[in-house]
């Protein structure tokens, strides 16, 4: 079997998430692909930074709502994957829904390994309503990988 040339992970900034990204950044340090790690996220609402910031104070609020916490998530989960020694990292963030951009991201960069933790799948809303890590192993053509996370 070739090695890995593209590999996906998905984080949303949670401890568990990370622990696919690190994952997924020793494959592509194994195989030496490039390793994109990619955030979808929904940006907050005016009303809701707003709120924050009258109930908060300017300074807090920022801290709580945030500019652009999917950045800050994929920039730690950068950090993280180079520390594993991985070179070749690229990021995205997404406005948009975990699995639809985890499918787009991997086939506008033509990767052949998805990473995801497995956060969720054991969950009853998991069951019930599906989970990210079932969906995209249910809907991806290239290999998926489920770490255990939780």
């Amino acid at each position: 079997m070739a090695a890995y040339q593209t590999v996906v992970v998905g984080t949303d900034g949670s401890d568990s998430s990370y622990l696919a990204v690190d994952r997924a950044a020793r494959i592509a340090v194994d195989s030496g692909a490039t390793l994109v790690i990619v955030c979808a996220y929904h940006p907050a609402r005016p009303q809701d930074v707003a709120r924050a910031q009258d109930e908060l104070g300017d300074d807090v609020a920022y801290k709580v709502v945030g500019s652009t916490p999917a950045e800050d998530s994929v920039r730690a989960a950068a950090e993280r994957a180079r520390a594993a020694g991985a070179t070749n990292v690229d990021t995205v963030v997404v406005d948009g829904e975990p699995v639809s951009t985890l499918a787009t991201v991997v086939r506008d960069r033509d990767a052949d390994l998805l990473v995801v933790g497995n956060r969720g799948l054991n969950t009853l809303a998991g069951r019930l309503l599906g989970s990210v890590p079932s969906e995209v192993a249910r809907k991806s053509d290239v290999d998926v990988l489920i770490v255990h996370t939780t």
